[in-house]
């Protein structure tokens, strides 16, 4: 018997990639769901756009930093669900993530254009989001081949 023929073929590899894909869509966005949930108990409504030095795990956050979290969440919930989909977000992740990174490299230390109270630490994981969301959009996805 082949490989192919025991389930271990050109088809098994894509269906388990495309899971990979699908599934990494759906924890990033899981995580920042969550991360949008817990951010408004640290940092309740007050001061929505302001620089707060409310921190979560180090991560510096306010309301409207917290919104973006709940739909960058809502957003991989939704998307996860079809390969086409999932490859969105990661792009999504990585260009809107990319441009944050360097909208922080000017707002950290500069209250008056620091409307997402980021700091250093937001910076750096800015950077693993924009790695994240090119592994989701590029991740290889080998196409089966069908027998003639």
């Amino acid at each position: 018997m082949s490989s192919a023929s025991l389930g271990h073929g050109p088809a098994d590899v894509d269906a388990g990639r495309m899971k990979a894909v699908k599934g990494l869509a759906l924890g990033v966005g899981a995580v920042f769901l969550l991360i949008g949930l817990l951010g408004f108990a640290v940092t309740g409504f007050d001061d929505f756009a302001g620089v707060t030095d409310e921190t979560l795990l180090g991560f510096e956050l306010n309301p409207l930093h917290n919104i973006v979290h709940l739909a960058i969440g809502l957003a991989g919930l939704g998307l996860a669900r079809t390969l086409s989909g999932a490859r969105t977000y990661g792009w999504l992740l990585a260009v809107g993530y990319g441009a944050t990174f360097l909208y922080g490299l000017f707002a950290v230390g500069n209250p008056d254009i620091n409307f997402l109270s980021l700091n250093g630490a937001d910076n750096g994981l800015h950077l693993v989001s924009v790695i994240l969301g090119l592994v989701i959009a590029l991740l290889p996805v080998a196409r089966s081949r069908t027998a003639r």
